[in-house]
């Protein structure tokens, strides 16, 4: 069930949130019982502290949060959710110390520290429920909660569970859930529609290769988001190291990613004509897989030499955005777990992103923090193509050399974008480490800045 705000209550307890560095003047303004319970506790304020104050009756009669000062802040997000994880049984409302821009952020952070996956072993439910403050818009926090949650459970759920059909089924569901259409293209039909680049990927499992393609709204500038949806990654011929292939359940992260955001603009019914473009396959190995050497021929006509299958990602997406780029739309954004070398560039937490706008960079960037939702611009760096030209064919999906692996797979991508005004998302899809609010496993990334920049970038 999605994370949702505790109904209003007389009988919330109250919580005050107290930044460390005012931590000893608030306590001196409260009865000395407080603060000698608080110095008895040891209560500093520090960040992920909770504590119980209790009245003369024996009962709680308040609760505190430590919040850290500014600068340990800045090192942390969702900070109140540290302490609202150690916080009893119970149903709090925030009386004082957030300003309207953390208390939005921090509810969010609240609601995201009650997921659990438990799909396969229940992990119980987050203790303290939290009443939605006033002034805050508690329903658009409760649909950004849940469509982080969906796309969470989408890219924890083991392949096993979330193949092309699966995919496909979670897709259907979303789209019934906000009246969208949706159409399935898949096997042979691959080839009959000329999307020649899904089909070879695709044609060595028998979990079949399809692309997934679901509209909403009839009105508005047109928004097609395109999500990277590998099921599961073998690499292919090229197989991967068992080292590498642990976390390819999450090689559908972009996938996850875009129906998070398409969960997000449906349920504020944005006034915009969204499609969402989902290549769905699973890159395994057979005898008819595709191989080193390979020339394939693209649904947009260029040519593509295959130096390696484990690059397949980037051939699946570029069949899908020559697709939505016929489509003419006002904006078109991929989104995919893309290339170990934005990792490497960026690290985990970060969401490095493309685009030739600069006024789309400059929306995305400026609301991003406020979502908690860090991204980082990279370049398209148009020197870098020859790079991605092997001779043999038009395009190369694997350059030799190993240097700015993110960038030429962006390039690359870029090439079928054609003339769409086109930013790419080259995430990672995922947590390694736990952290409040964040634990350890699928990830939203870029979604909710995507969300908070659009009325901005389509003028909405």
């Amino acid at each position: 069930m999605p994370p949702v705000f505790a109904p209003p209550s007389d009988a919330a307890l109250p919580l005050h949130v107290i930044d460390q560095d005012k931590c000893k003047d608030w306590l001196q303004q409260q009865p000395v019982f407080v603060a000698d319970w608080a110095q008895a506790n040891g209560f500093t304020g520090a960040c992920g502290q909770a504590l119980l104050i209790p009245g003369s009756d024996g009962k709680p009669d308040m609760a505190l949060a430590g919040y850290g000062t500014p600068s340990q802040r800045a090192r942390r997000r969702f900070v109140l959710a540290g302490a609202a994880e150690k916080l009893p049984k119970g149903v709090y409302a925030i009386t004082s110390g957030l300003d309207q821009q953390a208390l939005e952020t921090e509810c969010l952070g609240w609601l995201l520290s009650s997921y659990r996956f438990g799909r396969y072993h229940s992990q119980g439910d987050m203790a303290a429920a939290l009443m939605a403050p006033e002034g805050v818009d508690s329903a658009a926090i409760e649909s950004l909660a849940a469509a982080e949650c969906l796309t969470r459970d989408l890219i924890n759920t083991p392949s096993s569970d979330m193949g092309p059909d699966e995919l496909q089924a979670a897709a259907e569901s979303l789209a019934k859930q906000f009246g969208a259409s949706i159409s399935v293209t898949q096997d042979a039909d691959l080839l009959e529609q000329n999307l020649p680049m899904i089909h070879a990927v695709g044609r060595a499992s028998d979990r079949r290769p399809r692309l997934i393609d679901m509209t909403w709204g009839e009105t508005g500038p047109k928004l097609t988001l395109v999500g990277k949806g590998v099921c599961f990654d073998t690499g292919g011929l090229n197989l991967k190291p068992g080292a590498s292939m642990g976390l390819m359940k999450k090689d559908m992260g972009g996938s996850a990613a875009v129906l998070g955001l398409a969960r997000m603009i449906m349920t504020a019914g944005l006034p915009l004509q969204l499609r969402v473009l989902i290549p769905a396959v699973e890159n395994s190995v057979s005898c008819n897989a595709f191989r080193p050497g390979d020339v394939l021929t693209s649904r947009k006509g260029l040519t593509v030499e295959i130096n390696n299958t484990d690059a397949e990602g980037r051939l699946v997406l570029a069949d899908a955005l020559a697709l939505a780029d016929e489509g003419k739309p006002d904006l078109l954004i991929s989104m995919a777990t893309l290339t170990g070398a934005a990792r490497v560039a960026v690290g985990p937490d970060l969401a490095p992103f493309y685009t030739d706008n600069e006024e789309d960079a400059a929306a995305l960037t400026s609301v991003a923090n406020a979502q908690a939702d860090p991204v980082w611009r990279m370049p398209f760096h148009t020197p870098y193509e020859p790079k991605i030209e092997p001779g043999i064919a038009d395009l190369d999906n694997a350059p030799a050399g190993g240097f700015a692996g993110s960038i030429t797979a962006a390039l690359f991508l870029r090439r079928f974008a054609g003339e769409s005004r086109y930013m790419h998302f080259d995430i990672y899809g995922w947590n390694p480490t736990a952290a409040p609010a964040r634990p350890k496993g699928g990830a939203g990334q870029g979604a909710r800045a995507l969300f908070a920049a659009l009325p901005k970038m389509l003028n909405l």
